[in-house]
């Protein structure tokens, strides 16, 4: 009798490649499907369910088959990577944030999500025949919703929203933004575990997931953490696809991840051109190996310039998603951007020009000899470019002159809390990182940086499994930390740090940690050391870790919505009412809703006018219903009512110093009703 066979368990390692491949993958099948859809007015729960479980599935197939071969780890290295992600995930989930009133990106974002979930389409129509027809003193738009001849237009990229609208499906909006939490750090750690070794991964996981900016952007719906998902799980996937011998399959499906970053953030271009130029690196080795007749034994391996290909491939196609994408559902916003989007893109075409020429030109090329000095320089470059940035402060004060109207509003936000306006701080992001992960693990990270620099210059060692990382790590961190281009206030400006920054800035000083390791016989530096790079940014989180801001947001915003009549048309009378409640009112509560004009530099429009657009709505059959921050702006029109009396926390605004604390909030509507 036969004894039939038992399957064997994956090993450690194999679980936590896979674990740490996985999300990419996943998130990246949710938004692929969930555009067409989008684009074509029909994204519901059911036909997105129906087209992502196959997409997600292919992906997941064609990712996934081999991961992890290589990668060693113990079951307890897994298990306390696990363990970091999961108490990550609920605290953050017990701490999640409430922003839903329109103050910031994130209640953009949470809009965003709630209209497509429930609606399917966009752009958001004006409803106008509920307001009996089309009048000039009518505005529709608000803040972080443009106007636009045909409808209302959020303001971002709809790769984030199109996740939180699966959220809201299951009632988990709030809760999403922790479990993506929890996800980057198993990626982050999975990262780890392949470049520097397994034994580190669970105090990198650690030392992302303490750091205030993690913790600040896993309990609210920004979209960093999504993109570091599909930038460091790309390269997870590219690691696996040049390992062993080369797998196009693999590498192409890389490229796509990284495509779906520009989906998720439009920053996402710039960090994703060094995958651009390493695709060209792989395709000029490919032609210089045919060019010698090389064999992989002499360092070349077999099936790099097919890896290339598809990975440049992968890329394009995503990135063409992405632009396709943003022409047709988020025009407004790359006008609002094109300051910063135009320079960008003339940097991406001389990067792509460049990795043409080189790719061309590779046989040739290969003649040449670096000069033999060039590693030991370029790391000592590194030092010094790390320690320009440190000593930038003393130096440089950056300031800007307004120009533009995005220009004039920083210029006044600034202006109430420093007085000045016309200082931006950008001359201190470099501390910035510093506060929130500690001055050790920066100084390992410099560290870990120009050795590896210096090895791959010396051609030391499996170059391809760093040099990506490196140059994206490098490329990002650098242009983010001389142009940050956000308002300065703390907590707010450390989201630029997320998605590619301190993650990576940690995974350096892991690998950093692991080489000193290998060079001392005696345990205690390295315990000392790893606790430091842990605790600094632990200490620095404890002032806001424990206190959630916006709470009650979510009941104030219901209880708002169930006091307004039913076939009610609301007309909002005050420009911070305005801009904070027109898409809440007419996203949550369902009711057609807009701003009545302003005169120049006013805060509230004429009566007449708001008589007048009263009898029109009445007209349209309609119950008019007026909302305001005062009770003396609606009660002149009927019965005043108040039905939001908010006092909750939000964020600190620190402008010199990392942030220890909150704020209060407080938000005051009126609701009148005419007679």
């Amino acid at each position: 009798m036969a004894i039939p066979r038992s399957t064997p368990r994956p090993s450690a390692g194999r679980v936590l490649a896979v674990a740490s491949a996985l999300p990419a993958l996943l998130l990246a099948g949710w938004i692929l499907a969930g555009l067409p859809l989008l684009l074509l007015g029909v994204f519901r729960p059911l036909p997105a369910v129906l087209l992502a479980v196959p997409v997600t599935a292919a992906l997941c197939w064609a990712g996934l088959r081999r991961t992890g071969a290589a990668l060693e780890a113990t079951a307890r290295q897994v298990a306390a990577v696990f363990a970091v992600a999961a108490a990550s995930g609920v605290f953050n989930a017990v701490l999640h944030s409430e922003q839903l009133i329109v103050r910031r990106d994130p209640a953009t974002y949470a809009q965003y999500a709630i209209w497509i979930a429930g609606h399917g389409s966009l752009p958001i129509p004006f409803q106008e025949a509920a307001f009996g027809g089309p009048d000039p003193a009518l505005v529709f738009g608000s803040v972080g919703f443009f106007e636009q001849p045909e409808g209302v237009v959020p303001q971002f990229m709809p790769g984030s929203p199109l996740l939180l609208a699966l959220g809201e499906w299951l009632d988990v909006l709030l809760l999403t933004p922790a479990l993506m939490g929890a996800l980057a750090v198993v990626v982050v750690a999975g990262l780890t575990a392949r470049l520097a070794g397994a034994r580190w991964a669970a105090l990198a996981g650690l030392a992302f997931a303490v750091a205030m900016p993690i913790l600040y952007t896993s309990r609210t719906t920004f979209s960093e953490i999504p993109s570091l998902v599909l930038l460091f799980g790309g390269m997870i996937l590219l690691h696996e696809a040049l390992s062993a011998r080369p797998r196009a399959l693999v590498a192409g499906l890389a490229g796509l991840v990284f495509g779906c970053a520009v989906l998720v953030r439009i920053d996402g271009l710039r960090d994703v051109l060094p995958v651009l130029a390493f695709a060209g690196l792989l395709i000029a080795l490919s032609r210089v190996r045919k060019a010698r007749a090389q064999g992989p034994s002499e360092g070349l391996q077999e099936g790099l310039g097919r890896s290339g290909v598809a990975l440049l491939l992968g890329l394009a196609a995503g990135v063409a998603l992405a632009f396709l994408v943003a022409y047709l559902l988020a025009r407004p916003y790359l006008t609002y951007l094109s300051r910063s989007v135009v320079p960008l893109l003339a940097i991406c075409a001389a990067v792509l020009l460049l990795t043409a020429l080189g790719a061309l030109l590779a046989p040739r090329l290969a003649r040449l000899r670096l000069p033999g000095r060039l590693p030991d320089l370029a790391a000592a470059l590194v030092g010094f470019l790390m320690l320009g940035l440190a000593v930038r402060p003393w130096l440089q004060t950056v300031r800007r002159t307004p120009v533009t109207e995005e220009d004039r509003l920083t210029y006044e936000f600034l202006k109430r809390l420093d007085g000045d306006g016309t200082r931006l701080y950008f001359e201190d992001s470099l501390w910035w990182v510093i506060w929130y992960i500690g001055p050790v693990t920066v100084v390992l990270a410099t560290l870990a940086a120009a050795l590896l620099v210096r090895r791959l210059l010396r051609s030391e060692g499996r170059w391809q499994e760093w040099l990506l990382p490196l140059a994206l790590i490098g490329w990002t961190t650098v242009t983010t930390l001389l142009r940050p281009e956000i308002t300065p206030d703390q907590p707010w400006a450390s989201r630029r740090l997320v998605p590619v920054v301190l993650p990576g800035l940690i995974l350096l000083g892991a690998w950093g940690l692991a080489w000193l390791r290998g060079r001392t016989s005696r345990s205690w530096p390295i315990v000392v050391t790893a606790v430091l790079v842990v605790l600094p940014g632990a200490v620095v989180s404890i002032g806001t870790a424990f206190t959630p801001i916006e709470r009650g947001e979510q009941a104030a915003v219901e209880s708002m919505c169930a006091r307004i009549p039913a076939g009610a048309s609301v007309l909002i009378v005050e420009r911070v009412t305005g801009d904070r409640l027109t898409q809440v009112v007419r996203g949550q509560c369902g009711v057609p809703t807009a701003q009545v004009r302003r005169p120049e530099g006013a805060d509230t429009p004429q009566e007449a006018e708001v008589r007048r657009l009263i009898d029109r709505v009445r007209a349209a059959g309609r119950v008019p219903v007026v909302l305001g921050a005062e009770e003396a702006q609606v009660s002149a029109f009927g019965t005043a009512e108040q039905v939001m009396a908010l006092v909750t926390r939000q964020d600190e605004r620190s402008l010199t110093s990392p942030p220890n604390g909150t704020w209060g909030l407080t938000i005051n509507v009126w609701m009148g009703r005419p007679g």
